[in-house]
C-alpha cells in the first residue's frame, strides 16, 4: 500500500498510471474534517505548530497521527472540545466525518478512526475591567455609613 512514503491509490485501469498521496494529504484532510464537527474546539500542536500560527501561519495536519498496521491506515486525532458538549456523541461525529471525508476524497477504505479527547475548553467570559470603578458596588454603599 505504501512506498516509501507515499501511498499508493489502486487503480482500475493499470493504463492510466498510478496515483500516489503523501501521508500529510491524508493529515490534512482529517484535520480540516474533524474541526468542522460541532463541539470541537482545536486540535492538539506542538510547541512548533503553536509558534508558526502566532506568526500568522495557519498550520493544517496538526492533532493527526497516521499508522499503517497490515495494510490497513490507522487515524489517531487528538483533539480538544468545548466545555458542555457530549463527549462520546461529539467523538462519534469525528469518526464519521474524518472516515467519510477520506474515503470521498481518496477512496480509502480505513481501518480505525481512534479519537483522542485532549481536554476541554471552558467558554470564554467576557469581564471587561472598569478602571473608574475598581471597587465593587457593595464597597461604595458602606461609604456613606462611616
Amino acid at each position: 500500500m505504501a512506498e516509501g512514503n507515499n501511498i499508493a491509490l489502486k487503480n482500475s485501469s493499470a493504463q492510466e498510471g498510478d496515483v500516489q498521496i503523501s501521508p500529510r494529504v491524508l493529515e490534512i484532510i482529517a484535520s480540516i474534517a474533524a474541526v468542522q464537527v460541532k463541539g470541537v474546539n482545536s486540535m492538539r500542536g506542538s510547541l512548533a505548530t503553536s509558534v508558526n500560527e502566532l506568526f500568522g501561519r495557519k498550520e493544517f495536519g496538526k492533532g493527526i497521527k497516521l499508522n499503517f498496521d497490515d495494510d490497513k491506515l490507522i487515524v489517531d486525532v487528538y483533539v480538544y472540545l468545548n466545555y458542555g458538549v457530549s463527549v462520546p456523541k461529539v467523538a462519534l461525529n469525528i469518526q464519521e466525518q474524518v472516515k467519510q471525508q477520506l474515503l470521498f476524497m481518496t477512496e480509502l477504505n480505513l481501518g480505525e478512526v481512534n479519537v483522542h479527547v485532549e481536554g476541554i475548553v471552558p467558554e470564554k467570559t467576557d469581564d471587561k475591567f472598569d478602571s473608574n470603578d475598581l471597587f465593587d458596588d457593595n464597597d461604595s454603599n458602606n461609604k456613606g455609613e462611616q
